[in-house]
């Protein structure tokens, strides 16, 4: 058993990473159907907060049947983040997940996510100070560094525990790499074998198949997976990693009718909690996944994606279970 503070999880859990508009309440109701055992916020951000942003504040949503659930925030100053927490609280959530990882520019150029590598002990004071703030468990998800000659991970890790955090995810890569390249894992296995940790140690970053989740666990030796892009327009990935880890033995391939009904389910729970015009936009990310391998699907496609209206985007999603009917997904 895996636990962060008093919640208690399976043996190598997986969890949903925080994504930005994908990882709203829609998705996570189809990834915690499908196995996810810990699902995670969009990250939020404490300025937006704090002047009650609309797009931020829509982000607190959360619902029973998510639980465990984590809601990220991210900041550089103090003052912003610890009144975030406060915000954060009255909506109930299991965790409150620290960001020091995203790596994008219009968030690091304010010295959060990924910027705030470049200074420890401000990590590490943040950490501390919210800890102090909340009554809730507070996690922490970074990257291993800033670039390949700051890599500190180790010791960043060990610092964040002995302020409080209750558990770490770390992605493979620098900032500096983005998103390119291999993520290392072995950088994290350091962190799991340090002696002095207690914490979970959740390894993240090219899980992209069962097998890779399996030897994300025996040969890396890490609590658990935080898995992203492999499951967007994919929820039954967790259910797959799963199989293949009690069994040995990949799931039958998901069929048409499932992707369909999950599509369709995907959108109108999209709409139901963001409206007709930003459901049907953000749900148009997964769709390419959903129908991933059928042949000559681009027109069909097409009709997803540049559908404004929901009902032209039902109706392609009966084009497709009609007209792909005998169409066989292979593993």
């Amino acid at each position: 058993m895996v636990k962060i503070a008093d919640i208690e999880l399976p043996d190598f859990p997986l969890l949903l990473a925080p994504m930005e508009d994908v990882s709203d309440p829609p998705f996570r109701a189809l990834c915690k159907e499908q196995g996810a055992d810990v699902v995670y916020t969009e990250f939020i951000s404490s300025e937006g907060l704090i002047r009650d942003a609309a797009k931020s504040t829509m982000k607190l949503d959360i619902y029973e049947k998510e639980r465990p659930v984590g809601i990220q925030i991210f900041g550089a100053n103090l003052d912003s983040m610890l009144e975030a927490v406060d915000i954060v609280e009255k909506s109930n959530p299991d965790i409150i997940d620290i960001n020091f990882g995203c790596p994008v520019k219009k968030v690091v150029s304010k010295g959060a996510g990924a910027g705030i590598l470049k200074d420890v002990c401000l990590m590490e004071s943040l950490t501390a100070e919210i800890v102090k703030r909340t009554k809730l468990p507070v996690t922490v998800k970074t990257r291993l560094g800033w670039d390949h000659d700051s890599i500190k991970i180790v010791e960043v890790a060990e610092r964040l525990q002995d302020v409080g955090c209750k558990a770490i995810s770390i992605h493979g890569r620098t900032r500096a790499q983005m998103y390119k390249g291999n993520a290392d894992w072995k950088p994290i296995a350091d962190v799991k074998n340090n002696p002095r940790m207690h914490i979970p140690v959740f390894g993240n970053g090219d899980v992209d198949s069962p097998e890779r989740a399996v030897e994300m666990r025996d040969k890396y030796g890490l609590d658990g997976a935080m898995i992203g892009r492999a499951t967007i327009g994919n929820p039954w990935f967790f259910k797959q990693v799963k199989h293949y880890i009690n069994t040995g033995e990949h799931l039958a391939p998901i069929t048409l009718e499932e992707r369909v009904e999950a599509a369709r389910r995907h959108l109108q729970m999209a709409i139901d909690w963001k409206g007709e015009k930003l459901g049907v936009f953000e749900t148009r990310r997964h769709y390419t996944n959903y129908f991933k391998g059928i042949p000559h699907f681009k027109e069909y496609r097409m009709k997803m994606v540049t559908s404004d209206d929901s009902k032209d985007v039902f109706a392609a999603l009966d084009e497709v279970l009609e007209n792909f009917k005998d169409y066989q997904f292979v593993s």
